[in-house]
């Protein structure tokens, strides 16, 4: 049985970029639908379900951060790549921190935006797979349940919303507690091979991360800095 067309959303207001988006990912395999507005976005996501959404930042009335921050408050975890006409990584971060998973400068070959996409239709099929991360469902700590086949967080049973970077990422926690890990291993885990060197995304969504489970982002007791390594999780709070 052939797999199915991975099914992306392209919004951008220039019409041009968006016919050329779409010409090209529908070459390279994808099932695209290309929309100009968020009202558009709005209806497809509640008509049915897509793989990823390419982004653009820079749109007249709601703009790609409004639109990728309101998505995630409302709980929409679907793959967000962001687009931009610069390529400042203080745009970047503040994609990152809106809950956006990747970003792309419009000036990049258009071929590192399919290979951006494919891999993170590997990571979403990574999060399926016991092979890769063990068959452990549930994992609880503090006042958290982590429900793996659900990919669902609650705490004290209330849903808390996360991004498929973020539950990928408390998910390798999870699956290695009390381990140190370097961020190219978490990237590794998270990404694949297709990180970039000296990527500072990772430490972007930890750092979202943990405002989510910390009482004290600042002060964290799950997800710990160990210096000159990487991040640490401790299920217990650091309590024995």
């Amino acid at each position: 049985m052939n797999e199915r067309a991975p099914r992306i959303i392209v919004l951008d207001d220039d019409a041009e970029i968006r016919n050329m988006l779409r010409r090209y990912l529908t070459d390279n395999g994808f099932e695209v639908q290309a929309i100009d507005s968020a009202e558009q976005l709005d209806r497809l996501l509640q008509r049915e379900p897509f793989d990823a959404l390419v982004l653009d930042l820079m749109m007249p009335g709601e703009d790609g951060l409004s639109i990728c921050r309101r998505l995630r408050a409302s709980g929409q975890t679907i793959p967000i790549l962001m687009l931009t006409a610069r390529g400042d990584s203080i745009d970047r971060i503040i994609g990152l921190e809106m809950g956006a998973d990747d970003y792309l400068p419009k000036t990049s070959d258009p071929r590192e935006l399919v290979a951006r996409l494919k891999a993170m239709r590997r990571r979403q099929s990574m999060l399926h797979s016991t092979q890769v991360w063990g068959n452990d469902e549930v994992t609880e700590f503090g006042p958290f349940t982590l429900n793996i086949s659900r990919m669902e967080l609650q705490r004290d049973g209330a849903s808390i919303p996360l991004t498929n970077m973020e539950f990928q990422l408390l998910r390798v926690f999870a699956a290695n507690p009390r381990r140190p890990m370097s961020r190219d291993h978490l990237q590794d885990k998270v990404k694949g091979k297709d990180h970039e060197a000296m990527d500072r995304a990772l430490d972007v969504q930890i750092s979202r991360l943990r405002r989510k489970i910390e009482d004290d982002p600042a002060a964290p007791c799950y997800i710990r800095t160990v210096w000159g390594v990487g991040y640490m999780f401790t299920p217990d709070g650091g309590h024995a």
